[in-house]
Parts: structure tokens; sequence; C-alpha cells
């Protein structure tokens, strides 16, 4: 009696197992089965070669792995987010519902990647920032499977302040687009520079993106302050460097910026960016031998030079591959999958750097100048520079 009532409870387990799909031998093929990635990036508009440069480094860090994730193939799965905060939810859910994701990367805007951090935060899904800085990433909207390769809108610009105050700058003016980004750089400058014994003696702002400068920069030249420190990026840096140096200002007054600010523009800005010094976690000119081989090997790849988003998605991918093959590819193992991950050393062309405890890059940043369409590195600003992650609880 008692056999037979094995037999049976036996039976009835495998005709539950094969109803849910999950009898032994698919648990086993479940493992060998591809490691879906989800790609959610700008492709279009403004920010689409941003999109395109993380995308190849992220590509390239899997690529030296024989393609592969803990020795299990890859399959991706992209969604072009256009840089468009409303989409950001459904964007993302899309590939989390839909595709069935293991991880999604993505963004670039920070706008964007709020709607990714809701669906993430509500998911549980894998999430790789590789780029956006937003603070609530990593701050009050922390979560144990989110994690930024990137920066903090604040970290860049917390370590310009001594640097200004050390060339014996002691008044400055600020100015920036009034939005997220730009908030949150001025927390760090402000923070950085009056911590040095610096005074701001005022705070300008536009709308973003606005690119009209002038009735700003005339109020600039009738404060007379000893520099300027600003944030912008993109091509409303290029021409913010141009209106600058036409405005008479370049010369007179000493222009500051995070780093963005001379990131991919120095082309269109020509001329009139020489001079200027920002502070940035990154720098083509680092002379260092990791370095010049990823630059090597992007341009082999991808036939273009590489830039920090190209860095940051190759950290992306650096810090996946140290997860997943510390797991031996079995990424349902979250517990010793984000132990890996928060304990990774990642050994980056930007320099080595580490996670923090909220998930953020502990990294030196540096100071460059710029000189001959070329961002030169002076030296270090701050070594392994971390974000405060105040309001960051685990759990």
């Amino acid at each position: 009696m008692t056999t037979r009532r094995l037999v049976l409870s036996r039976s009835a387990a495998l005709v539950g197992a094969a109803s849910t799909g999950l009898l032994l031998p698919s648990l086993a093929g479940a493992q060998s089965a591809k490691i879906r990635v989800g790609l959610m990036l700008p492709y279009t508009g403004t920010f689409a070669q941003l999109g395109v440069a993380i995308e190849n480094g992220f590509r390239m860090a899997l690529a030296e792995q024989g393609g592969k994730l803990g020795g299990r193939e890859v399959e991706f799965f992209k969604v072009d987010d256009e840089s468009e905060p409303s989409k950001g939810v459904e964007n993302a859910t899309k590939l989390v519902q839909r595709d069935k994701v293991d991880v999604l990367v993505g963004t670039v805007h920070s706008g964007v990647q709020m709607g990714i951090q809701k669906v993430a935060r509500e998911s549980g899904v894998l999430s790789l920032i590789p780029n956006a800085g937003v603070h609530a990433a990593t701050r009050a909207l922390c979560a144990p499977n989110v994690f930024r390769t990137s920066f903090s809108n604040s970290q860049p610009t917390r370590a310009l302040g001594k640097v200004m105050a050390d060339k014996g700058h002691k008044k400055a003016v600020w100015i920036t687009w009034k939005y997220a980004a730009g908030d949150e750089a001025f927390e760090g400058f402000k923070e950085g520079y009056t911590a040095a014994g610096g005074t701001i003696v005022k705070e300008l702002g536009l709308p973003f993106p606005n690119v009209e400068f002038q009735a700003l920069l005339t109020e600039i030249a009738a404060l007379k302050p000893d520099a300027v420190a600003c944030f912008f990026a993109g091509g409303g840096a290029a021409k913010f460097i141009k209106d600058y140096a036409a405005a008479g200002l370049k010369g007179k007054i000493p222009l500051y910026g995070s780093g963005f600010l001379t990131e991919g523009v120095l082309d269109a800005a020509g001329p009139a960016a020489d001079g200027i010094i920002t502070t940035m976690h990154y720098s083509d000119s680092l002379d260092t031998a990791r370095n010049k081989a990823f630059r090597l090997a992007y341009a082999k790849a991808y036939k273009a030079q590489p830039d920090v988003y190209a860095v940051q998605g190759y950290d992306t991918g650096l810090l996946l591959v140290q997860g997943a093959n510390a797991v031996k590819g079995d990424l349902s193992n979250k517990a010793a999958l984000y132990a890996a991950m928060e304990n990774a050393r990642i050994d980056s062309p930007r320099g080595a750097w580490t996670m923090s405890k909220s998930h953020n890059p502990i990294q030196d940043i540096y100071v460059r100048e710029v000189a001959n369409k070329e961002n030169k590195v002076l030296g270090v600003a701050a070594k392994a520079l971390s974000d405060s992650g105040a309001g960051c609880k685990m759990g």
C-alpha cells in the first residue's frame, strides 16, 4: 500500500510538474538556454550617438568572453527609448514582460531612467545603468538589483571646486540649464567649492535645452567674477563655448566645467575651447597601457574612436561578466550575483574602480585642459571619490 501511494504521489508530482513545464530535463535546459539581455538606449535623436557608443562598449566586453556570460550564450533585445521620459515605463515594461529579459541595460537620459527605475524596483529585474547620473537611482530610490557604472551627476563637479580654489579663484559664477542634471551638478560644485573657501556670487540658469546665452554672458561680464563654472553637454555645450569666446570673456574670465562640457564637442567648438579646464572620470588621453589597449581594440572593432560613453558601456559589460561568471551563468542565484557585483573591482580604461554600498562607482576624477581639440590630463582632482548615497536603504 505504501509503495503504491509513493508511486501515485510521484506520478501526481510529475503530472503537476508537466502542467507547469517544470519537468527536471527542462530545468537543466533552462540553465543552458540563452541569457536574455535587454538594451534600452537612445538610437534616434540628440543622444543617438551616445546609445550606439554604449552598446558598442558593452558588446566588446562580452566579445572578450567569447560572447558568453558565465558560459551561456546571450540573446539581445533592443528598444529605442528616444530619450522620451513619458515612454520610459512603457518601454522598460516591454523588455521585462514581453521579452522576459534577465538583465536590462539602460539608459542615457535621467528622465527616462526614472521610468526604468520604477519598473526595476517593482519587477526585481537586474538593471544596469551605463550613463544616467540622476541622484535618486543610487540614493532615495536605490535597490539591490540596480547598479550604476557611470557617475552620479554631482561627482565630476564636486571635484571641480577645489581645483578652482587652488588656482586662486575665490569668487565664481555658476551657469547651467535649469533641469535635474544641472541642479544636481550644481549641488556637487557648491559643496566642493565652498568647502575649499570659494564664494558663489551668482547662480545663473536657463530652461533646457535653450541656447540663447547672450543676456547671461552680458551679466557675467558685469559681475566680473574670478572664474565661471558650468554644466552643459552636447550641441548646447559647443554653442556655449563659442558664444563665451565671442562675448569677449575668453582670456579674461577663465571657464571651468563638468567634463561633459568638452566631451564630443571639440571639433564643433574649435579654438574657442582651448584652455577650458574640466573634471571628469575619464579622458581619451589617459596615458595608461589599459586605456591604450582598449582604444586600439575599440577602433579596430568599430572603426571609430571610443569616448566616455563607450567606456561606460564597456564597464557595464565587465561588471555583468564578473557577476555572471561568479554564479556560473545562473542569474537566478540573486544573492550570490549581487554580492559578486557589489564586491567587484573593475579594471577599466578610466582606471580601476569599485562599487559603493548604494551601487555607484567609487572612482578617480581627473583634471583636464583642452589643447588642440584634445582633453589633456593634468592630474587627479579627487582620488576614489564616492557619491553620498544619501537616503539609500537596501532591502
